[in-house]
């Protein structure tokens, strides 16, 4: 079922949104060549807990998963593209593409935000992958009015892919968001101009598009991550989004 916010609650969402925005340039900024995977999720947590939050993602089980997730952040190296678990052995290297998901419940409602970068040099390629995934969230963002649909927001985000010659993530998709973590409607980050769910006012969504070089099969690891089937490289961006009547807001920057 999909539940429209009230301007009084994506005023709320608008507030912990700039506060997850402002954590995640934070991490960001911690995420260096030997700093551990471990560490930069205690970071979150911290700051999380600072700034008067709750880390979303820790010990939450969503439908689809096979356990709960240990941590605060999610953090996915190079093949993996999602729901990376940040293990103490896990040590970011140059050359690394990495990829930060965090989410945040604040004054009870909750808001999801992910960037990807290098660490240290990264090939030209990598460069313009992550370009491309970081256009094709604007792109989407941009169609995201009422009246407008979930079709045109895919399409959207696989154009922007295939203008680059990159492939978009078919298997695993944005969200709406707001009043729990993960709610309807699912936004592929593919699809056809004017089909699919009509955008109103008071829709929420956690757009994220997803990028390969080459194939959009993903598969499940052992601890519940999702990589490139070819093992190639991933990225990923997120923001989470409020449709109003005359404008949209992107919540979390």
């Amino acid at each position: 079922m999909i539940r429209l916010k009230t301007k009084e609650d994506i005023i709320k969402l608008q507030e912990g949104g700039t506060i997850l925005a402002r954590i995640m340039r934070k991490l960001h900024q911690a995420a260096k060549p030997g700093v551990s995977a471990a560490f930069l999720d205690e970071l979150a947590f911290q700051l999380i807990r600072d700034a008067g939050g709750r880390p979303s993602f820790l010990n939450y089980k969503p439908e689809f998963a096979l356990r709960a997730f240990p941590n605060s952040l999610c953090i996915s190296l190079n093949e993996t593209i999602v729901h990376g678990v940040p293990r103490k052995n896990l040590i970011l290297k140059r050359g690394d593409l990495v990829s930060l998901d965090i989410g945040m419940e604040f004054k009870g409602l909750f808001t999801d935000h992910a960037i990807t970068f290098g660490v240290g040099p990264i090939t030209v390629s990598e460069k313009k992958l992550i370009r491309a995934t970081q256009q094709a969230l604007m792109a989407a963002i941009k169609v995201a009015r009422p009246n407008r649909t979930l079709g045109d927001i895919g399409y959207a985000i696989e154009k922007e892919a295939r203008k680059y010659g990159f492939q978009v993530i078919k298997d695993l998709t944005g969200h709406g968001v707001g009043y729990t973590v993960h709610e309807d409607p699912p936004v592929f980050n593919y699809g056809e101009p004017n089909t699919g769910l009509e955008l109103k006012a008071g829709l929420v969504l956690a757009i994220e598009p997803m990028m390969t070089f080459a194939t959009s099969s993903v598969k499940e690891n052992s601890d519940g991550s999702f990589s490139t089937l070819d093992g190639k490289k991933a990225c990923h961006f997120e923001h989470t989004i409020a449709i109003l009547k005359n404008k949209t807001i992107i919540l979390t920057k």
